[in-house]
């Protein structure tokens, strides 16, 4: 469970000499002695155990340091890893066993009264790595650790669930130390008939509470947010918050590019959206293509949300490589959700560089291995002409004496003020309009520096600032 602040200690239980600034210093050392980003997890979420008020201090004065670490890229390894590196539990865990009785579970967390906002996964499918089943708690855990960092809500206010209802993963099966159920999925009547008992139960225990659904199968993400958001205040930040912030680093860097915004072209690898061309593992998607009826509505159930993009006026030839469907399309933006590490070739990067003076190459795909192009390989291959945002951080490089700084399209920079808005407003519940609000608003918020800068996003030691303007 989330710890409190520490108490003084009495006199004689600590050292003659001590200061609380000279602690926070000798743990950041501490901190920084450690070599490899999941012992550097670990040894933070020891401190949040320990000092839960050191531990925010910490996040708040060293903010871009601390970020990686306990969220995007360390946190999927810190996933992976779980059943391995577990010691206490952080969060709340109701298994698919506990139908029935999930209002009784939900009683159980200790600080019941204080919670605001909870965070919730079923581990279906965590960030770019698949089906980890109960192994999915640290997103949980993460996110509402930078709700803390980012936007100043208090740690006894937070609330993170896991949902086990089994994994179809076959290394957490076999894992003799895997901590969740040892069994498939279930099918869609039971998945839906547990979601309908667990909502139903959070609106009546936690009634002040907002619900951010996290990292669940693209299926149940889109039809849980459809069937529930009007159930209570709750919003999916895969969704929601991940379509803010791109939204967001479109509209900064519009102002970068000497074309006029009707006139973007948006190529989207992976999912889709309303003036974009769509492409996805088996190519551009167009009516007509032979296998565009895997995307289709079925009754309320949206089992693929493509047919709506799908290109209506496509009458060539089927087109599976990427290379060749940027010289078709032409666009001036390119977009990765794809998860497929490299898929943006130096032969995609170049043929992006002759559709416009500033190609626009967002690989969004979390964690960093599977990012779409690294920062210094964009640049590299657009002459320094690429405009760079990612979905995990990338460092500075320089280019021609010039020192360039990575966009990062970090969702932490929409859901901390976006939650704590629906709090402050005790929102019925989350809707689009203040969705876009948060994505205008982020978009306006750049420094005249930054901007002179050229970055797509202000400087992340900013969120605290920029989450208070949000929650307007």
């Amino acid at each position: 469970m989330e710890a409190r602040a520490k108490a003084p200690a009495a006199p004689g239980l600590a050292p003659p000499v001590f200061s609380v600034k000279a602690q926070l210093d000798r743990t950041l050392l501490q901190l920084r002695s450690r070599t490899s980003p999941i012992e550097k997890y670990t040894f933070l979420a020891q401190v949040k155990q320990a000092d839960v008020e050191a531990f925010y201090k910490l996040c708040l004065e060293y903010m871009s340091e601390i970020t990686p670490i306990i969220y995007t890229p360390t946190v999927g390894d810190a996933c992976l890893q779980y059943s391995k590196i577990y010691r206490n539990p952080e969060g709340l865990f109701i298994s698919l066993k506990d139908k029935g009785r999930i209002g009784n579970i939900l009683r159980n967390w200790p600080l019941a009264n204080e919670a605001r906002i909870s965070v919730v996964t079923d581990g279906s499918r965590i960030l770019g790595l698949g089906d980890l089943g109960v192994n999915g708690m640290p997103i949980a855990v993460g996110k509402l650790s930078l709700y803390v960092a980012g936007a100043g809500i208090r740690p006894s206010s937070t609330l993170p669930i896991t949902l086990d209802l089994g994994t179809n993963n076959s290394s957490n099966l076999s894992d003799p130390l895997y901590l969740g159920l040892r069994q498939h999925l279930p099918s869609d009547a039971e998945y839906d008939a547990f979601m309908d008992e667990f909502i139903t139960e959070m609106g009546r225990v936690y009634p002040k509470v907002l619900v951010q659904f996290e990292d669940s199968s693209t299926d149940h993400a889109f039809s849980y947010l459809e069937r529930f958001r009007n159930s209570l205040p709750l919003f999916n930040d895969d969704i929601q918050g991940t379509g803010a912030v791109v939204l967001t680093g479109l509209l900064s860097v519009a102002r970068l590019v000497p074309i006029p915004r009707n006139e973007h072209r948006i190529l989207l690898f992976g999912a889709g959206s309303a003036s974009i061309w769509l492409v996805d593992s088996r190519g551009l998607v167009y009516v007509g293509w032979e296998e565009v009826a895997d995307y289709k509505m079925d009754g309320s159930h949206l089992t693929g949300y493509a047919i709506d993009f799908a290109r209506r006026h496509y009458t060539g030839l089927p087109m599976k490589d990427l290379a060749e469907i940027v010289k078709y399309v032409k666009p001036t933006a390119l977009l990765g959700l794809s998860t497929i590490t490299g898929a943006f070739t130096p032969e995609v990067i170049r043929q992006m560089s002759q559709n416009t003076p500033r190609p626009i190459i967002f690989p969004l795909s979390n964690p960093v291995h599977l990012s779409e192009r690294t920062f210094a390989e964009a640049l590299k291959h657009s002459n320094g002409t690429a405009i760079f945002a990612s979905g995990s951080p990338f460092g500075s490089e320089f280019i021609g004496g010039v020192r360039r700084e990575p966009g990062q399209g970090n969702n932490m920079y929409i859901f901390p003020g976006l939650g704590l808005g629906a709090i402050l407003c005790r929102a019925k519940s989350v809707t689009d309009s203040m969705v876009q609000a948060s994505a205008l608003g982020l978009a306006g918020s750049l420094s005249w520096d930054e901007r002179a800068l050229e970055l797509v996003y202000l400087r992340i030691e900013r969120i605290r600032e920029i989450s208070d303007d949000n929650k307007q």
